[in-house]
């Protein structure tokens, strides 16, 4: 009959002998609740009802042995960590060293002394408490580790967005456009992912940070006048050498940024896109007139997403273009404006381009993009 559930801790001691086993009973029954089993066999139907917090185990006993008992137990997630100590009559150095070897914490030869037999199960009790304790207190340190992880992340991701939208007040005629241009970017990325393209140097990033840092490419435009940022009309050769300049206004804010806050995994994609966004494959883009890979994949990538939504955006300058048109100045660009291998994946998801567009286009101001944390 099954004993009822107490608040002692539990012992089992199991030994094909009853005379040790009936030793150990008397010993261990006034400290603790305590069963004595014959075999390995019964053990392990005990241990389908109950976990005891420690076990006493017989190395010479008929059916399983102590050995083959113990090796059960660790392979067992739910059983391995209950601490196991021999008592056998087995006192060969190379037993012992086995015991211990196959993860038992004490080995202890018959005859034994009681009053040793309790200090030592006294004394591995604690320590196993103790651990239990520390493993639970680093659980929860954990826990609170991440949490607050995440509450500085969230406050990143706060900041990415405050500063986006007055990049985008700023610039009267481009609304929606880090939103589309940040979803564009994440089909780019997915298709990218599950094709195994770049991947090698995709997998070294931190795609935390990757869509939300994108909002930043523009950041620069927050210091060109509005004279400028919303000129009607096409703009003057000086103009535009002008406007050409938020590519490294938004360098140096966002490196300022970096100096202040010692931060720089926050921001290490936003760099680069609004440092190379601008750089055209064949090596006539602006400002450093980089070419082919020497371009950052985070620039070459914006590349496709800015020229896409430019074209089919109205600026004070122009009109929108139909998405159609737009798509083939893209695939135009081949070779010339954009990396030839991220224009076939374009090719494969500019279905999902003009959808993200066209519901942008029907919902107006009330469009937005909330990045999942996941590509």
């Amino acid at each position: 009959m099954m004993k009822q559930p107490t608040s002692r801790q539990t012992i089992v001691m199991v030994d094909d002998n009853v005379t040790n086993l009936n030793i150990a009973r008397n010993v261990l029954r006034s400290h603790y609740e305590t069963y004595a089993l014959p075999s390995g066999t019964v053990l392990f139907n005990l241990l389908e009802k109950i976990t005891p917090d420690l076990v006493l185990l017989d190395i010479e006993m008929p059916g399983i042995s102590g050995f083959e008992a113990i090796k059960k137990l660790k392979a067992d997630e739910r059983l391995s960590g209950i601490p196991i100590i021999f008592v056998t009559s087995r006192y060969d150095e190379s037993s012992e060293l086995e015991g211990l070897s196959l993860g038992a914490i004490d080995y202890i030869t018959k005859p034994f002394s009681p009053a040793l037999l309790l200090r030592r199960i006294k004394n591995h009790l604690l320590i196993a408490a103790q651990e239990k304790e520390l493993k639970n207190f680093n659980a929860n340190l954990m826990d609170k580790v991440n949490e607050k992880a995440s509450q500085i992340i969230q406050m990143q991701f706060a900041i990415l967005n405050v500063v986006a939208e007055l990049v985008e007040f700023r610039d009267r005629k481009t609304g929606g456009h880090i939103a589309r241009t940040q979803q564009y970017l994440d089909l780019l990325l997915k298709k990218m992912l599950n094709n195994g393209i770049y991947l090698e140097e995709i997998s070294s990033w931190d795609l935390t940070f990757l869509i939300p840092s994108a909002q930043l490419h523009d950041v620069g435009k927050i210091a060109i006048s509005d004279t400028i940022l919303n000129k009607p009309g096409k703009l003057t050769p000086e103009e535009f050498e002008i406007m050409k300049t938020h590519v490294r206004r938004g360098i140096d804010a966002i490196e300022r940024i970096e100096h202040e806050t010692h931060e720089d995994s926050f921001l290490y994609h936003a760099k680069r896109f609004a440092g190379y966004h601008h750089e055209k494959w064949d090596g006539t883009g602006y400002p450093h007139g980089l070419a082919g890979k020497d371009i950052p994949l985070q620039g070459r990538l914006m590349a496709i997403a800015d020229v896409y939504d430019a074209l089919i955006s109205s600026r004070s300058y122009k009109e929108a273009i139909p998405l159609d048109v737009a798509k083939s100045i893209i695939l135009d660009g081949n070779g010339k404006h954009f990396d030839p291998i991220l224009i076939n994946v374009f090719r494969d998801v500019v279905d999902g381009f003009e959808e993200i567009a066209t519901v942008s286009r029907n919902k107006g101001d009330s469009f937005i993009f909330k990045w999942t944390g996941s590509a």
